[in-house]
């Protein structure tokens, strides 16, 4: 009874859907190379290879950075203005950044821009789009790993100095010093990996503590107490030019110069 009805692609469910399906957005294929466009206000320097500055920023974007899902964007948000600025400057991208207010209604700075190179330089290297949850080993050589630790740290790191009254009851005047340095992730694949990595180069043991939150992810602080922080912390903070938070970086200068003799002993 239907049989003089045409059949088309309209008529036909299985073609519409196929043809409904939104398909992933195509890269821009350039014509222009990227020195000679003038539309473009500002590029990186920093070469596409691991170096120091390099090592830095991609542990600033391990722990505070995003690459947006879009393939193309990438971006930091912080409180500390200076670490932006530090992150564009090994970049050596213009320092411009928006400032804006975190859920919490804190000031925080966000430096956002594309560049598809660096986009696909850091998927090689194991970081991801949302890989809060999911971020894992990062394929970085021996000598740059410090220089990743410093950028780990000064993101979701803390340095934590303060003095302590361990025998309250019987010794009430005396005092300790204690000296914690902590790496934070929501990952426990990356903060695993991370203290085999400090260990296999650097003997630090370390110890993970699980954070339980109500209501959200659980968090994973690896945590090295007073001996291994020693250790490590003047390792991290040997180049006095070496990009860094200068607000962590002191908490360690004024607690040396406080305990730390000139043959490193306390």
């Amino acid at each position: 009874m239907i049989s003089w009805l045409h059949t088309t692609p309209e008529l036909c469910v299985d073609a519409f859907v196929q043809r409904a399906s939104k398909k992933r957005a195509k890269r821009y294929a350039r014509h222009i190379p990227l020195v000679e466009d003038k539309r473009v206000r500002g590029y990186r320097t920093l070469a596409l290879e691991w170096s120091q500055s390099m090592a830095y920023v991609v542990g600033l974007l391990a722990t505070d950075g995003c690459l947006s899902s879009d393939r193309r964007h990438i971006i930091l948000t912080s409180r500390d203005r200076e670490l932006v600025e530090t992150f564009l400057t090994c970049l050596g991208r213009p320092i411009r950044y928006t400032v804006g207010r975190t859920r919490r209604g804190k000031r925080a700075y966000y430096a956002q821009f594309s560049d598809v190179a660096l986009y696909d330089w850091l998927l090689a290297r194991g970081l991801t789009p949302r890989k809060s949850l999911t971020l894992g080993a990062i394929d970085v050589p021996d000598e740059y790993l410090l220089a990743l630790a410093r950028g780990l740290l000064d993101g979701d790191g803390s340095v934590c100095v303060f003095r302590d009254k361990p025998t309250r009851a019987k010794y009430p005047d005396y005092e300790y010093e204690r000296l914690w340095v902590f790496f934070l992730s929501a990952s426990r694949t990356h903060i695993d990996w991370l203290r085999r990595r400090l260990n296999e180069s650097f003997g630090l043991q370390g110890y993970v503590e699980r954070i339980v939150r109500k209501k959200r992810h659980d968090l994973f602080r690896l945590k090295y107490g007073k001996r291994e922080s020693l250790v490590l912390l003047p390792l991290l903070y040997s180049d006095q030019g070496a990009p860094c938070l200068e607000r962590k970086r002191s908490k360690w200068i004024d607690y040396a110069s406080r305990n730390v003799c000139a043959e490193g002993g306390i």
